[in-house]
Protein backbone atom coordinates (compact mmCIF):
# COMPACT_ATOMS: atom_id res chain seq x y z
CA UNK A 1 0.00 0.00 0.00
CA UNK A 2 1.28 3.43 -0.94
CA UNK A 3 0.18 6.50 0.95
CA UNK A 4 0.87 10.11 -0.09
CA UNK A 5 1.94 11.88 3.09
CA UNK A 6 2.69 15.33 1.74
CA UNK A 7 1.87 17.19 -1.45
CA UNK A 8 -0.63 16.57 -4.21
CA UNK A 9 0.94 14.43 -6.96
CA UNK A 10 -0.55 14.29 -10.42
CA UNK A 11 -1.76 10.93 -11.66
CA UNK A 12 1.34 10.68 -13.88
CA UNK A 13 3.70 11.34 -10.94
CA UNK A 14 1.88 8.79 -8.81
CA UNK A 15 2.03 6.22 -11.63
CA UNK A 16 5.77 6.83 -12.02
CA UNK A 17 6.35 6.35 -8.28
CA UNK A 18 4.33 3.13 -8.29
CA UNK A 19 6.24 1.86 -11.34
CA UNK A 20 9.58 2.48 -9.61
CA UNK A 21 8.39 0.77 -6.42
CA UNK A 22 7.13 -2.26 -8.36
CA UNK A 23 10.32 -2.46 -10.40
CA UNK A 24 12.49 -2.44 -7.26
CA UNK A 25 10.28 -5.10 -5.65
CA UNK A 26 10.51 -7.29 -8.76
CA UNK A 27 14.32 -6.89 -8.91
CA UNK A 28 14.60 -7.85 -5.24
CA UNK A 29 12.43 -10.92 -5.77
CA UNK A 30 14.50 -12.02 -8.76
CA UNK A 31 17.69 -12.27 -6.70
CA UNK A 32 18.22 -15.67 -5.09
CA UNK A 33 17.91 -15.63 -1.35
CA UNK A 34 20.32 -17.33 0.96
CA UNK A 35 24.08 -17.06 1.13
CA UNK A 36 25.67 -14.14 -0.70
CA UNK A 37 27.79 -14.78 -3.76
CA UNK A 38 31.45 -15.58 -3.06
CA UNK A 39 33.84 -12.67 -3.60
CA UNK A 40 35.62 -12.36 -6.91
CA UNK A 41 39.04 -13.92 -7.32
CA UNK A 42 40.74 -10.51 -7.51
CA UNK A 43 39.63 -9.79 -3.94
CA UNK A 44 41.25 -12.96 -2.55
CA UNK A 45 44.15 -12.05 -0.23
CA UNK A 46 45.90 -15.32 -1.10
CA UNK A 47 46.38 -13.98 -4.62
CA UNK A 48 48.86 -11.38 -3.33
CA UNK A 49 51.00 -13.71 -1.21
CA UNK A 50 51.06 -17.01 -3.05
CA UNK A 51 54.14 -18.30 -1.23
CA UNK A 52 55.17 -17.88 2.35
CA UNK A 53 58.02 -15.39 2.71
CA UNK A 54 61.16 -16.43 4.59
CA UNK A 55 61.53 -15.24 8.16
CA UNK A 56 63.50 -11.99 8.43
CA UNK A 57 67.05 -12.21 9.75
CA UNK A 58 68.82 -9.95 12.25
CA UNK A 59 69.76 -7.39 9.56
CA UNK A 60 66.41 -7.38 7.79
CA UNK A 61 65.62 -3.81 8.78
CA UNK A 62 68.63 -2.58 6.78
CA UNK A 63 67.66 -4.51 3.68
CA UNK A 64 64.21 -3.03 3.68
CA UNK A 65 65.52 0.50 3.16
CA UNK A 66 69.02 0.48 1.66
CA UNK A 67 69.38 -0.69 -1.95
CA UNK A 68 71.82 -3.43 -2.79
Amino acid sequence: MIKVVRGNPTPEELAAAVAVARGRAAAGAAQPSGAPAPPAAWADPARVARHRLPAPGPMAWGRTYWPG
